[in-house]
């Protein structure tokens, strides 16, 4: 693996590439993106690519990539920006790519602005929270978990937004009666460190789940786009949203093995599918659906 930074005027991305380029298949590198997930997410299903040159990076502001630009909000569209300048540098011409999460989004947005830039988008539950029939009450979850972290810290809003992200079907009255999530119940820690610039559990990343994607510029893209959606998350936000996003499209969903991080190992905590997952990317991207 050899890393590279990417210099832009507003900010410095640090990518990684796993293998040759030129790619030694004559196939397009594979591109993998999330936020806030950076590049370390991806280590195990990259892994399971040996044959291709695969490409990761981490977004502005998270991991390795620093901030020229004097902000600590995230927005698709910068993150689209930069994404593009990625490509550039790679020198390969177009890429797939594989997108995750807040990744998912960002990658929406790079095929609507930069659409010579992607073959095939794989789009593996983008948390369009707007989307759902439940939008205005999801809206209202999420600054729960925004309020919890900022009350009590980490432990308590990531418990916050563990209990939203596990809930099952539409935010009712019954989610929001229920008491705060206790962060140790979640085996999480219940000090406060005293800080409070989390991208996942602040509202310095609501520009990405609150984002609607110009299904125009979408579908004028010669882009293949495939939403992507984990057998484990029916009925779950994530889930919800993957389903309510190929609708907006006009596309069906495409069912991968495990859960919202399926294609991780056991390092970030509750471990995918690496192996079932890559098979089943790999059967996309040539083609099935």
């Amino acid at each position: 693996m050899e890393t590279y930074t990417c210099e832009t005027a507003g900010a410095d991305l640090v990518y990684d590439v796993r293998g040759p380029l030129p790619t030694a298949d004559g196939r397009p590198p594979l591109l993998m993106i999330g936020q806030p997930m950076d590049a370390a997410g991806f280590a195990a299903l990259a892994a399971r690519f040996p044959e291709r040159t695969v490409a990761t990076y981490d977004p502005r502001g998270l991991g390795r990539s620093t901030r020229k630009d004097g902000r600590v909000d995230h927005t698709p569209q910068t993150q689209a920006d930069d994404v593009h300048a990625v490509i550039e540098a790679l020198g390969a011409g177009p890429v797939e790519m594989f997108a995750s999460s807040g990744g998912a989004i960002t990658a929406l947005a790079v095929v609507a602005k930069y659409p010579g830039d992607v073959t095939t988008l794989v789009a593996h539950e983008p948390p369009l929270i707007t989307l759902t029939p439940d939008g205005q009450a999801a809206l209202r979850a999420r600054a729960g978990v925004r309020d919890a972290y900022e009350k009590r810290g980490w432990g308590a809003g990531m418990a916050a937004f563990v209990a939203m992200t596990s809930w099952e079907g539409e935010f009712t009255d019954a989610y929001f009666a229920q008491p705060e999530a206790d962060p140790a119940a979640f085996g999480m820690p219940t000090e406060d460190d005293g800080s409070r610039d989390d991208p996942l559990l602040s509202d310095r990343s609501w520009a990405v789940s609150s984002y609607r994607p110009d299904t125009d510029a979408l579908a004028a893209a010669p882009t293949r786009v495939v939403i992507a959606v984990g057998e484990e998350s029916e009925g779950v936000q994530t889930g919800r949203t993957s389903v309510a996003t190929a609708e907006l499209l006009g596309k069906p969903v495409t069912v991968f093995p495990s859960h919202h991080g399926g294609f991780c190992d056991g390092e970030f905590g509750y471990p995918g599918k690496p192996d079932e997952f890559a098979q089943r990317l790999r059967q996309v991207l040539a083609g099935a659906s």
